[in-house]
């Protein structure tokens, strides 16, 4: 039996329908990722497993017990938002400790726990610090700690590094991963980036229009795209049109290129570069077609490949 089972959740605003009957299966421990375009249903969906949002119909199960009308408290799930929502006047420790006076009765137990999910995430020397006197990165690391101190069953994540820098994304995602595995816990998390869902999920769940159009692990996503919108919307795709008028598509790493004509290859000339650090993504046009290149560096320096020069490919 999954652990959690979304079973046909339907949800309207006026006489918008923005989910439009979603199923899906999550096993225990899985890292999820609901990854689609603004305005697509993502953070919707989320927001009614977490009991924020009303469904106008369907049911959602957590094991066999149907949490479909339970209230947001009741459901032993835990949220990180965007906006880190920590209170400005209390310290690192009494925001974590906010939420769990409730839970942990007693002040030292409580004290030990906190500890234990500062320790977690890397913060146990700043505990006694507002919110103001530290980095975004940090007061996400915050959040996070506040919301596995109340160990829940579920851990919701709506679009957590949006607000940080890239190297500090990188950073935390890398750190969420790593805790999210080193605990077991299942999660779900929002994003419209897809390097994160790449990099973080254990399945990806590609939303569109308020329907589920792709599920899979990141390779078979990337790799073995359902459709065109999946195909375009993960990473870079070219989509080449047969004679025959069908459209096929090849990622721009997997083009074979030469300098010289072989048989196999068609001329193109490179109309621009562009440096992408450690490769460049070179634009090609043979014909009426644009071809999109990845190469490595150090490759297009060998080779002194230029703009306006010509070069073979093969695009079988």
């Amino acid at each position: 039996m999954s652990y959690i089972k979304i079973d046909s959740i339907r949800k309207k605003f006026g006489k918008i329908e923005v989910l439009k009957g979603i199923d899906l299966s999550i096993e225990k421990g899985e890292f999820i990722c609901f990854l689609g375009p603004s305005g697509c249903g993502k953070t919707t969906l989320l927001r009614i497993i977490a009991g924020l949002e009303k469904s106008n119909s369907g049911a959602i199960y957590l094991g066999k017990e149907n949490i479909t009308d339970l209230e947001p408290s009741k459901r032993n799930l835990s949220m990180v938002f965007q906006s880190y929502a920590l209170f400005p006047n209390m310290t690192v420790f009494q925001n974590i400790e906010y939420g769990l006076k409730n839970k942990i009765k007693l002040k030292e137990d409580r004290k030990k726990k906190i500890e234990k999910v500062l320790e977690l995430v890397g913060l146990l020397h700043i505990k006694d610090k507002y919110p103001d006197e530290m980095s975004g990165g940090q007061q996400q690391r915050v959040s996070l700690a506040r919301a596995l101190a109340m160990e829940p069953n579920i851990l919701l994540l709506d679009e957590p590094l949006s607000a940080l820098d890239a190297k500090v994304r990188e950073k935390l995602r890398t750190e969420i991963k790593a805790i999210q595995e080193k605990l077991g816990i299942t999660t779900i998390m929002v994003t419209h980036d897809q390097e994160e869902a790449l990099t973080m999920a254990n399945r990806i769940v590609i939303i569109n229009g308020g329907e589920i159009v792709q599920i899979g692990t990141p390779e078979e996503i990337y790799n073995s795209p359902k459709d065109i919108f999946v195909a375009d919307f993960i990473g870079k795709i070219n989509f080449i049109t047969t004679d025959e008028g069908e459209v096929y598509s090849l990622r721009p790493e997997n083009i074979e290129y030469k300098t010289s004509y072989e048989v196999g290859f068609i001329e193109t000339n490179i109309e621009d570069l562009e440096f992408r650090g450690p490769f460049y993504r070179l634009t090609l046009k043979a014909g009426k077609e644009k071809i999109f290149l990845d190469i490595f560096s150090k490759e297009k320096d060998k080779l002194k490949i230029e703009k306006h020069s010509k070069l073979y490919v093969k695009l079988a």
